[in-house]
């Protein structure tokens, strides 16, 4: 019971202000709450246990930067899918994935690399057990992001459905860029590269508010 109650209260308190929070809260504003605690369940579940079991391997296998790019990117995209205003505006049916996988994908990406998956395998290593640790980690994960669906709900029942979309877009997209800053080897975050890369974010973000984010 030492490495359930350790793993639980450890994530909790990491997970205050992470990122994996924040996208609770915003996809709070977009689906209902029941959706978004389904697809958080499904992403740690799979997500811990693979650091559980396989974490130290896959390192070996997959460098973690190149995961945590993969991740960061797939924010981005997910931000700008946002703006875009499928799920958002009622097109559900026309989008590949529905609002379960939406989430579940995101929380999954979002975990890879992130220091609450890192430290699921460092807690299973230090109490050498797997089950505990997993369902304390799994656990605290439901906690901390049903604490951020709350208050999404909350803000998504006072703010205009405009200001929703922006917010939850904002949120992926500036943590994709964080992500990215982080991954990317420092030879290649010169100046011109990186307003480079801002002004070409920016025309992509403007492109699809003009084209898609007043359907």
């Amino acid at each position: 019971m030492t490495a359930f109650f350790t793993s639980l209260v450890f994530v909790v308190l990491a997970e205050m202000g992470d990122k994996t929070q924040l996208l609770a809260m915003a996809f709070a504003t977009r689906y209902h709450w029941q959706t978004v605690m389904w697809g958080v369940f499904a992403a740690t579940v799979f997500n811990h246990l693979l650091a559980v079991v396989v974490g130290n391997y896959l390192t070996q296998l997959v460098p973690m930067n190149i995961v945590q790019i993969a991740a960061a990117v797939s924010f981005i995209g997910f931000g700008l899918w946002t703006i875009r205003g499928d799920e958002l505006n009622g097109e559900d049916k026309n989008t590949k994935f529905t609002p379960f996988w939406t989430v579940t994908i995101a929380f999954f990406m979002a975990e890879m690399g992130d220091k609450t998956q890192l430290a699921t395998v460092a807690l299973a290593a230090q109490f050498h057990t797997v089950i505990p640790v997993w369902a304390g980690t799994t656990i605290g994960m439901l906690i901390a992001d049903a604490i951020g669906i709350i208050i999404g709900i909350v803000l998504g029942k006072k703010i205009p459905e405009q200001a929703v979309k922006w917010f939850a877009a904002i949120i992926f997209i500036l943590f994709g860029v964080w992500g990215l800053y982080e991954a990317l080897p420092a030879a290649f975050l010169t100046w011109p590269v990186l307003v480079a890369g801002f002004v070409g974010l920016s025309a992509l973000i403007w492109v699809l508010a003009r084209t898609g984010g007043k359907d």
